[in-house]
């Protein structure tokens, strides 16, 4: 959820597309998208949102022929039955109420769903926005960042060992401990063996940088799955840790945090960001004890 405003705004057209995208308005929305990031200063990854390529439905928003506003309905959402959005207004559109025109038709387009919004970057502008449409702050997700420097090395329990990931064996066993280890997130819960293996067809999947804990008998016990951004500057990112929580303790989520970050400097980048849930206390503190300090954060609301 982007900023918004109260006046009136005239917009040429505001359509909903449930097919995809073409590619025109692909390059189009995009260029929103990165007006929106570089105005509001917000750094970091950048890359095009998966969902501009994916089906819709698209509210485009235009005026005198250029795209002023997006946004982005999966109506499959996550785990727990919410649909969940995402919207953009390029910044010489705001203060003009072009957001919440955009909010209006989202929530015609959904009547009674239960819906949940996100605002990236928590700004001021969209929690008023939030507000004004009776929506409420109900999650925070923290992104975090580590400037390149010294680690310990990692150190494995008796019995563990790491290895890579193998394309066309793994799946099933890593998909199975996500289930297992995420059974209480939103998104990442739900993630199936076709997602995973539409993943590894994507440019920036290396199997060399997604690593297995596994015990005497090869059975997955943790991941550390990493990913190197190279939209601008490199940048590496803990894309997902997770571990079985019959494997718990013993430091087993530190050590293989630790294992994909010495590779991920040894790969040359310089920076590494994460993403965590702000209550989820321990994840948070072991990124702390490791170096990561707070970047800024993302903010969803629900009605």
């Amino acid at each position: 959820m982007d900023r918004g405003a109260a006046s009136v705004v005239t917009v040429v057209d505001m359509r909903w597309q449930d097919e995809r995208l073409t590619a025109l308005d692909v390059d189009e929305v995009f260029g929103v998208f990165e007006a929106a990031r570089l105005a509001d200063g917000r750094e970091g990854a950048g890359g095009l949102p998966s969902f501009l390529t994916g089906p819709g439905p698209h509210l485009v928003a235009t005026e005198s022929g250029r795209t002023v506003g997006y946004l982005h309905l999966d109506t499959a959402g996550d785990s727990f039955g919410n649909q969940v959005a995402e919207l953009v207004v390029h910044p010489a559109a705001r203060q003009r109420g072009l957001g919440s025109a955009m909010v209006r038709a989202l929530l015609d387009r959904v009547g009674d769903a239960k819906l949940r919004v996100w605002a990236h970057g928590d700004h001021p502008g969209a929690a008023a926005l939030a507000a004004s449409h009776g929506f409420e702050r109900v999650r925070e997700l923290l992104r975090m960042r580590w400037e390149v420097g010294q680690l310990p090395e990692p150190v494995w329990r008796p019995g563990v060992t790491v290895r890579t990931f193998v394309p066309g064996a793994d799946e099933a066993a890593v998909i199975e401990v996500n289930r297992r280890a995420f059974s209480w997130h939103p998104e990442q819960g739900a993630l199936t063996v076709a997602d995973l293996e539409r993943t590894e067809a994507e440019p920036w999947f290396d199997p060399a940088g997604f690593f297995l804990a596994v015990d005497a008998e090869d059975r997955v016990l943790g991941f550390h799955w990493t990913k190197v951004h190279r939209e601008r500057e490199p940048l590496g990112e803990v894309y997902v840790v997770g571990v079985d929580p019959d494997a718990q303790g013993g430091g087993l989520g530190k050590a293989l945090t630790l294992v994909g970050l010495h590779h991920l400097r040894e790969a040359g980048l310089r920076r590494v960001m994460l993403y965590v849930e702000s209550d989820n206390t321990p994840a948070v503190a072991v990124y702390t004890k490791l170096g990561f300090g707070l970047w800024d954060a993302d903010v969803q609301y629900a009605r």
